[in-house]
């Protein structure tokens, strides 16, 4: 059994921005500070959602309204290293860790605008499947393929 008061041994450290192939600029809001003056936790994650949703978006291969595959998360996790609070601007960095038939993990750095260091990293895993059936599809359509491609180091 491990001594549960001594020191872990590899402590996560924070990433610096070379880590991660694209940025995306983020906005804080009023509501996202919880009575400690910083981000509440649960923020985070839904900035880790919006990063990578925004990016498949933007290059078309997720279409949330009628699209064919949706990407269900399965498992997430987050390091935290500094403290974030509104009226930050805040810029996500995003990569590919993994890459299988029908899922994706993504590893999102959140940096405070202009941070030399993350301030959060985190990572949640996307399992495709079919919008209807809700059963992994067979192999990511392409638009998905040529998308991950810019997104891994």
């Amino acid at each position: 059994m491990r001594d549960m008061t001594s020191r872990p041994e590899s402590r996560p450290r924070p990433d610096t921005r070379d880590a991660y192939p694209r940025f995306v600029p983020l906005t804080t809001r009023w509501m996202d500070n919880d009575v400690y003056g910083h981000l509440n936790n649960v923020v985070y994650y839904s900035l880790f959602d919006t990063a990578v949703n925004s990016l498949l978006i933007e290059a078309g291969a997720l279409d949330i309204h009628g699209g064919a595959v949706i990407g269900l998360v399965v498992e997430t996790h987050c390091n935290f290293f500094e403290s974030l609070a509104f009226p930050q601007r805040i810029e996500a960095g995003v990569r590919v860790a993994r890459q299988g038939r029908s899922s994706v993990r993504y590893e999102i750095g959140l940096f405070a605008e202009g941070a030399a260091t993350c301030a959060a990293r985190g990572h949640f895993v996307h399992v495709y499947v079919d919008r209807d059936g809700r059963r992994p599809v067979a192999e990511l359509p392409p638009a998905y393929l040529q998308t991950l491609k810019t997104l891994t180091p």
